[in-house]
């Protein structure tokens, strides 16, 4: 524990920067100038008259002369103020700012301030301690216990200054609490920066190259003082040190800010509130923090809310997102995340976007292993029910729904939009691939509409795939129906008592086709097990694989028809015969979401090549090449769109006669899609139970109204409609 010692009375101003860090002849003043913006018509020394009346006014100075103003300065503004080293205050005059229901005057009053410029139109009223701080334009700082920068301050960013030991770096151990995913927090860093740098922990030049390029993207002098942007309101707070304010920030209440950038700006303001403690991280833009929130080595996306007493701990977490009332620990969160009930656990985690948590879900950190070194996985859509309990190690495909239980052991669930549950009473776990589809369709079509209003982002600088069919979950539903039809095969070959070793995969593959196909009412009778999805001896049971197999098979064909579609659309000149021409070729089977946007895995892995061998050589080179990939996305997807019908029609070329057909197809599953909608919903209104608490029809419709004037409903009836009548337009 550091002692409190006796230093010359001068030091509390002078020597803010070491002798021996000062370079070039630079004094310690050197990069505060450099941060500064100087007056219009520059900074004059007080007139006598100036310091009699400063004086009167129970201000004192260290030297009047290393006080600086500008030629609007009413000095009768400064009242009961200590004044240390050099002081530069912009204009001051009679004047009154206000901000919701405070009103406070400009001016300086009953305040300790050393060394700090202070820009124009500023309150400063009750600041007990404020060292080495440069103030922007028409800012109130009001009941602050202390305020102060170090010379060494890094900001939250994950470098050292000269003549720091690598001991003190700021690191994110993220979705694995054993440390080896360790990653750097930078301003401007995205889920894409973090899931590069964390998935490919075995790429060591490529970990090295980052943690250069993070390095080099900052100054490593000393002297950098602290900021804080113009109309900024910072009110009745305790602590902030080393701390970078962005403009339009609000902060009321906070208990203690340490270490850390506060992004925000006019168009997306960031507003911190009462009892929140930040430590070691970056804030993105329009963040709201609130009620006792505690962040400690961190980094917020834009438009994030943390608030409820929610602690998070060594995690980067996406834009959009919401926490509250948990703890977050060890964790990676794409995009898009929800978890705002009480009693949750999210622990050393890789969370891929659009994912809700409910109350009571403890993902991770209970341990199967001796070691607390394992991880989840779960691509997007991850949604774990109630009071729920995973295990380490676990991985999920895409929309996965945990029904309410103690899952006891590690779990591979390779099917996606399924529903999982665990089966006491059978000692078996339970599978329905496609539920979504089948019996929560007012959910699924929702989904991508919900997650597009829910970005309020105005500056989007991480790209984020919003629909729910794309290349990654119909990868993952193409691999669904193959696995659905090998274990629908050898449920055939046991129950015939043929000994299905003898058989190689794609026989299975062509048994299970044709039973799913030919046979529904036989497949219904099979009792169906996957494999490879449960570690242990128990049954992994499939629950209706016929329907399942179906379903999987209109979703592929409705992505695939939906973007084909949208690009004819845009594209008048092009036809069916064109496309096949176009994309011919393999269809790329590897997509990485890479922090929530979609990319090949050859594109990933060429990226990291450009950085590894000096091609890309800082974050604003790897972040504009990951936005000439996402503008060329679209194509990418409508390839892989065309593609993938083509192996579901299983052809190699596709006939207008074929096209108009799947047109047809397109159609019906558009109409399923909609009375499936109507019939999810409708089920809430239909609800004895839920009926039960109105005394009539009357009062129910004045509180929920009726399920006709739900506009999901509705949106999706005007769609269904478009859809119908532009595909009869198409098809002439």
């Amino acid at each position: 524990m550091d002692k409190v010692t006796l230093i010359e009375y001068d030091k509390i101003y002078k020597n803010f920067i070491d002798e021996k860090y000062l370079h070039d002849g630079h004094d310690e003043y050197y990069y505060r100038n450099l941060q500064v913006k100087k007056p219009t018509n520059g900074w004059r020394h007080l007139s006598s008259d100036e310091v009699a009346q400063l004086v009167r006014n129970s201000n004192t100075a260290t030297n009047w002369d290393d006080i600086w103003v500008t030629d609007e300065f009413d000095p009768i503004m400064i009242r009961n103020n200590r004044f240390f080293g050099m002081v530069r205050i912009g204009r001051v005059k009679c004047e009154v700012l206000q901000y919701h229901d405070l009103r406070v005057p400009v001016g300086i009053t009953d305040s300790s301030i050393i060394s700090c410029d202070i820009g124009d139109n500023v309150a400063i009223h009750d600041v007990h301690y404020m060292a080495n701080y440069i103030v922007g334009d028409n800012c109130i700082l009001f009941n602050i216990q202390e305020i102060c920068t170090t010379d060494h301050s890094k900001f939250g960013n994950g470098i050292i200054k000269e003549g720091e030991a690598e001991n003190v770096r700021i690191t994110l151990e993220v979705m694995n609490e054993a440390g080896g995913r360790s990653i750097l927090p930078f301003d401007g860093m995205i889920t894409s920066d973090a899931y590069l740098w964390a998935k490919y922990a075995d790429d060591k030049k490529l970990q090295q190259r980052l943690k250069e390029i993070t390095q080099n993207s900052f100054d490593n002098h000393r002297g950098y003082y602290g900021t804080i942007g113009e109309s900024c309101v910072i009110k009745n707070s305790w602590i902030l040190k080393d701390v970078k304010v962005g403009p339009y920030c609000y902060i009321k209440g906070a208990s203690k800010l340490k270490n850390v950038t506060i992004n925000s700006s006019e168009a997306e303001p960031t507003q911190i509130g009462e009892g929140v403690i930040l430590v070691n991280g970056i804030t993105g833009y329009g963040c709201r923090i609130f009620y006792s929130a505690v962040a400690t080595r961190f980094v917020l996306g834009d438009n994030c809310s943390l608030k409820y007493g929610a602690r998070l701990i060594h995690s980067v977490m996406g834009d959009n997102s919401t926490i509250s009332c948990c703890e977050v620990l060890n964790n990676l969160i794409f995009p898009s995340h929800e978890q705002h009930h009480n009693n949750s656990f999210l622990i050393s985690a890789c969370i891929m976007g659009q994912s809700n948590m409910a109350a009571g879900a403890t993902i991770g950190s209970n341990h199967n292993s001796r070691a607390a070194d394992g991880e989840i996985v779960a691509s997007r859509g991850f949604w774990p029910g109630l009071c729920s309990s995973v295990k380490h190690s676990s991985r999920f495909a895409s929309f996965t729904i945990l029904s309410k239980a103690d899952y006891p052991n590690e779990l591979n669930i390779k099917l996606p939009f399924s529903l999982v549950n665990n089966n006491t009473k059978n000692n078996e776990l339970e599978v329905m691939p496609a539920y979504w589809w089948m019996y929560n369709m007012y959910a699924m079509a929702r989904n991508t509409s919900k997650y597009q209003s829910r970005d309020k982002r105005k500056r989007k600088i991480q790209n984020i795939e919003f629909e729910t069919f794309a290349p990654d979950t119909m990868e993952e539903t193409i691999a669904a129906r193959k696995l659905l039809e090998v274990w629908t095969a050898k449920a055939h070959l046991i129950k015939s008592k043929v000994d299905f070793t003898e058989y190689k995969n794609k026989e299975l593959r062509q048994i299970g086709q044709n039973l799913l196909i030919n046979q529904p009412e036989y497949v219904d009778s099979l009792e169906v097990f996957g494999e490879g999805m449960e570690k242990g001896k128990r049954k992994v049971r499939i629950l209706k694989p016929r329907k399942a197999y179906n379903a999987y098979g209109e979703m592929i064909l409705y992505y695939a028809v939906k973007n084909i579609i949208n690009y004819l659309d845009e594209n008048k000149e092009n036809s069916i015969e064109k496309l096949n021409n176009m994309f011919e070729g393999k269809r790329l089977r590897e997509w990485i979401n890479l922090g929530g946007q979609m990319m090949p895995n050859e594109y990933v892995e060429q990226l990291r090549n450009d950085i590894n061998e000096g091609v890309l050589n800082t974050w604003d080179e790897i972040h504009q090449r990951y936005n000439e990939l996402w503008e060329n996305y679209q194509q990418e997807k409508l390839r892989h769109s065309y593609l993938s019908l083509l192996y579901l029609l299983q052809t190699d070329n596709l006939s207008q006669e074929a096209w108009n057909e799947t047109l047809d197809k397109a159609v019906e599953i558009q109409q399923f899609i909609c009375n499936q909608v109507y019939e999810s919903r409708k089920k809430d209104y239909e609800n004895p139970y839920r009926n039960a608490t109105f005394r009539n029809e009357e009062e129910k419709i004045a509180v929920i109204g009726t399920i006709d004037e739900t506009s999901f409903v509705k949106q999706v009836k005007e769609e269904t409609e478009q859809f119908v009548a532009h595909v009869k337009e198409i098809r002439g």
